[in-house]
């Protein structure tokens, strides 16, 4: 059983199965990936969360604020839609997530209840919203610079926002945007970040996030050069994560993105596989399925260009 298992959270259907290309292509028709992504749905006690975000940060509330967290609580806990948020949500949610003088604990109930919404199948209107001020993923792209717990927290938002197609891409918008410095940031290389992040961490909790994002960055089928670039920066980390012994469901997810990737940047992972490692056969036995992702990482590997 894996950790999100363990925890009573989605796992992908049947994960014994090695998806081919084809098979990874989303269902133009629904609002669900094709392959189910791994979220984190029973991680959080959802009134717990409101209570404890509402005792850190009491003093610091205006009256707009109160009616922001009002609003955020009725679409999160009465499950109403996202109609109950007012104008004034975003500028409640930066304002938690940007003031100094705000607890860092109430930043993480902020983005646990976040992570919660974001498995809202209306919840992309919200992130619409926000292509002004960028306040969510501008906070996201500091996750180097975050406390562990606000990492968790960050990096488990970007999971469950796999859970709906329309959000998943969001998260893939290739658009720049000025970030801090005036530097330029796009969504997908803020979830690469954040997904590079959270799988190199020494916790375990972050391992178990950055392998699920890593799982699920892999499902997505994008057809730009940007993405072909973002495939071999996420090989490259999925190679160093693999230079350690890890546990058989971080290793199977690991591996199975890798693969993705090799279909994706098909010239460029198999030659980063061949020259700096990992060899793929260095898995072998672990399990059955990892073994079958292993044979088809040895036939990419020797029928790359060059090789």
């Amino acid at each position: 059983m894996s950790g999100a298992e363990a925890n009573g959270d989605v796992v992908p259907n049947d994960p014994t199965n090695v998806c081919s290309a084809a098979e990874f292509e989303k269902d133009e028709f629904t609002t669900k990936p094709k392959v189910p992504p791994i979220v984190f749905k029973d991680t959080f006690d959802i009134l717990n969360e409101f209570q404890s975000l509402m005792r850190h940060i009491e003093p610091h509330l205006s009256d707009d604020d109160r009616s922001s967290l009002e609003e955020l609580r009725v679409y999160v806990v009465e499950n109403e839609g996202s109609w109950a948020l007012g104008d004034n949500c975003l500028n409640f949610i930066g304002k938690v997530l940007r003031e100094p003088d705000i607890p860092i604990d109430a930043r993480v109930r902020l983005m646990n209840i976040l992570s919660v919404a974001a498995l809202k199948d209306d919840v992309i209107l919200i992130l619409h919203q926000d292509r002004r001020d960028h306040v969510l993923m501008s906070y996201a792209h500091n996750i180097d610079r975050l406390s562990v717990s606000e990492q968790e927290s960050v990096s488990v938002f970007l999971c469950n926002l796999f859970e709906n197609t329309t959000t998943s891409e969001w998260l893939l918008y290739i658009s720049e945007w000025s970030g801090s410095n005036n530097s330029q940031l796009s969504n997908i290389r803020v979830t690469t970040k954040v997904a590079v992040t959270a799988l190199l961490a020494d916790q375990e909790r972050l391992k178990e996030h950055g392998t699920a994002l890593m799982y699920n960055l892999a499902t997505k089928e994008v057809k730009t050069v940007v993405f072909d670039d973002v495939a071999t920066e996420l090989a490259m980390a999925i190679l160093q994560f693999l230079t350690s012994e890890q546990c058989e469901e971080h290793t199977f997810r690991a591996l199975k993105a890798l693969l993705r990737f090799t279909t994706i940047a098909h010239n460029e992972v198999p030659a980063l596989i061949k020259m700096i490692g990992p060899d793929p056969e260095t898995f072998r036995g672990i399990s059955d399925r990892v073994n079958e992702i292993v044979d088809q990482l040895g036939s990419k590997v020797r029928n790359a260009r060059g090789f």
